[in-house]
C-alpha cells in the first residue's frame, strides 16, 4: 500500500465552527449567529460565540498541525469578518487576521488551503434575500477578487465553497440549517445562484491571479437502493444522485443542470435561469473536492416509515425510508469505507476531464472520555485506516487523487448539533479550551510520516 510521491496530507476545519471572537475586530453578524440564536434551532442553544476560540489560540493551534506533520491545513475564511455588510466596506482587522494565520502556517512548512465559503453568509446579504438573490452571486464574485487581492501572493490553492448542496438546500428547503427558511423556490434559486457565484468567483481571482490552483468542494455520496426491481426506488435514487452529486459538476462542467432535474423543477427552475446562463455557469476548474462520510440507503418505507416522513420538507416524493446498516457513528451514519473508493472512481469513469482530485473532508463522530489525560478513540482510528485503505486502492486503479484533509483537526461547534458531536482529531474541553490530542491523532501522526505506507501495522501496533 502506497500514496503517491507528492501525496498531501492535512486536516481540515471551519471558520464558524472553531473561531469564536464572534463580536470582536469588527466582525458583522453572520446567518449562523442569527440561526443560533433563534430558540430551537440548535442542541442546547448552543453558538459559536466562542467555539474553540482559535481566534486567539492561532500560533497553539499551529503547534499541534506541526506536531502532525500535516502538510497542508484546510481552512475558511469568515466573509463576515472581512465585509462585516457584505458590501465593499472592509474591515481591516479581519483581513489582518487571516494575513497573520497564513504567514504562520508558511512560517511552520504548512500549506495553507483556505475555502471562501463555509456557510457563514453576511446577515445582511441575507436581510436582501441571501442566496435566493442573484445578487450574492456577484457580490461572492467581488468578494473573492478582493482575497485573491489580499492573499494570493502567499496562497496559490483556493476552494471556493464548501458543499453548496447542504448550505443552499438544508439551509432553504428543510430549514434544518441556517438561515432556517423552508421554501422549495427559494432552495432551487440559491442552488443555482451557487452554482453561477462558483463560476464567477473563478473568473474574479483569476482576473486578478491568473496562476492560481481553484475548484470547490462538494459532498458526495453512493446511493444503494435496496431492491433493484424496484422502478420507484431507482428512479428516486436517479433523482437524489442528481440532485446532490451532479448539480454543482454538471453545471462547471458542462453549462447545464441534469434533465431529470430541469425536468423535474419545471417552471421553477426556468424562472430564476437568464439567458446565457449557461454560458456562465461553465468553467474550467483546476481540481475538485470530495466530502465523503458514508453511502445513502434507500428502501421502500414501512408503516411506521411513512409517519415519519409525513412532516419534513423534500424535494422528491418520500416513498423511500433513510435505514441504514450497522454499526454507526455517533451522527448515525453508516461506515462504509468501500463507497469511498467507488466514488472516486465513478468520478474518473463520468468526469474524466477533472484531472486532479482532493478529499478534503472525511472522519467520524465519536465522543471518548479524557481518561488520565488521554483518549483513546478506537473506533475513529479504525474509521479513518480502513477509509484510507479504500483510497489506495483508488489510486492503484487510476483515480487522479492527490490530497487527503481529516476532518476534523479538533472537536468543535458541529452546526445544529451544537457541541454534542465530536469529530476531531484533537480533543476539546470546551470549558477550559485545553486541547489533548487522541489516539486518533497519534495515528495519523505515524500514518502522515510513513506516508500512508503502513496503515494497517501502524493501526494494529497501537492495540498490542
Amino acid at each position: 500500500m502506497t500514496f503517491p510521491k507528492n501525496f498531501t496530507w492535512g486536516a481540515a476545519t471551519a471558520s464558524y465552527q472553531i473561531e469564536g471572537a464572534a463580536h470582536e475586530d469588527g466582525r458583522g453578524p453572520s446567518i449562523w449567529d442569527t440561526f443560533a440564536a433563534t430558540p430551537g434551532k440548535v442542541f442546547n442553544g448552543d453558538n459559536g460565540d466562542v467555539a474553540c476560540d482559535h481566534y486567539h489560540r492561532v500560533p497553539q493551534d499551529i503547534e499541534i498541525m506541526k506536531d502532525l506533520g500535516i502538510d497542508s491545513y484546510r481552512f475558511s475564511i469568515a466573509w463576515p469578518r472581512l465585509a462585516p455588510q457584505g458590501d465593499s466596506q472592509r474591515e481591516q482587522r479581519g483581513y489582518d487576521f487571516y494575513s497573520r494565520l497564513i504567514d504562520q502556517l508558511l512560517e511552520a512548512g504548512i500549506k495553507p488551503l483556505p475555502t471562501m465559503y463555509h456557510w457563514d453568509l453576511p446577515q445582511a446579504l441575507q436581510d436582501k434575500g441571501g442566496w435566493a438573490n442573484r445578487d450574492t452571486a456577484y457580490r461572492f464574485a467581488v468578494y473573492a477578487a478582493d482575497l485573491a487581492e489580499a492573499y494570493s501572493d502567499r496562497v496559490d490553492k483556493w476552494i471556493t465553497f464548501n458543499e453548496p448542496w447542504c448550505f443552499t438546500w438544508l439551509g432553504y428547503m428543510s430549514g434544518v440549517h441556517a438561515p432556517g427558511v423552508k421554501d422549495m423556490d427559494q432552495a432551487i434559486a440559491a442552488a443555482h445562484h451557487s452554482a453561477l457565484a462558483h463560476a464567477e468567483g473563478i473568473r474574479a481571482v483569476r482576473a486578478i491571479n491568473p496562476n492560481v490552483i481553484i475548484g470547490q468542494t462538494l459532498n458526495m455520496t453512493n446511493y444503494i437502493v435496496s431492491d433493484p426491481n424496484d422502478s420507484e426506488l431507482v428512479d428516486l435514487a436517479r433523482l437524489q444522485d442528481a440532485h446532490i452529486n451532479r448539480w454543482w459538476i454538471d453545471a462547471e462542467q458542462t453549462g447545464h443542470y441534469p434533465q431529470e432535474l430541469v425536468d423535474y423543477y419545471g417552471p421553477k427552475l426556468q424562472k430564476v435561469l437568464l439567458p446565457g446562463d449557461e454560458k456562465l455557469l461553465k468553467i474550467d476548474t483546476d481540481f475538485m473536492g470530495v466530502n465523503y462520510y458514508s453511502d445513502s440507503f434507500i428502501s421502500a418505507p414501512g408503516p411506521e416509515d411513512k409517519a415519519a416522513m409525513d412532516g419534513g420538507p423534500h424535494p422528491f416524493p418520500q416513498r423511500a425510508s433513510g435505514k441504514v446498516p450497522e454499526p454507526t457513528t455517533d451522527m448515525g451514519w453508516p461506515i462504509t469505507p468501500e463507497g469511498i473508493k467507488n466514488l472516486l472512481l465513478r468520478i474518473k469513469r463520468d468526469w474524466p476531464q477533472i484531472e486532479s482530485l482532493a478529499v478534503t473532508e472525511n472522519g467520524a463522530a465519536y465522543d471518548y472520555p479524557v481518561e488520565n489525560g488521554e483518549v483513546n478513540d478506537h473506533l475513529r482510528v479504525e474509521y479513518i485506516a480502513a477509509h484510507l485503505e479504500q483510497l489506495s486502492q483508488a489510486i492503484d486503479q487510476g483515480v487522479p487523487l492527490d490530497a487527503y484533509f481529516a476532518w476534523s483537526l479538533m472537536d468543535n461547534y458541529e452546526w445544529a448539533e451544537g457541541y454534542r458531536k465530536r469529530f476531531g482529531l484533537v480533543h476539546v474541553d470546551f470549558e477550559t479550551q485545553a486541547r489533548i490530542p487522541k489516539l486518533s491523532a497519534k495515528v495519523y501522526k505515524e500514518i502522515v510520516a510513513s506516508n500512508g505506507s503502513n496503515i494497517r501495522g501502524i493501526v494494529e501496533s497501537i492495540r498490542v
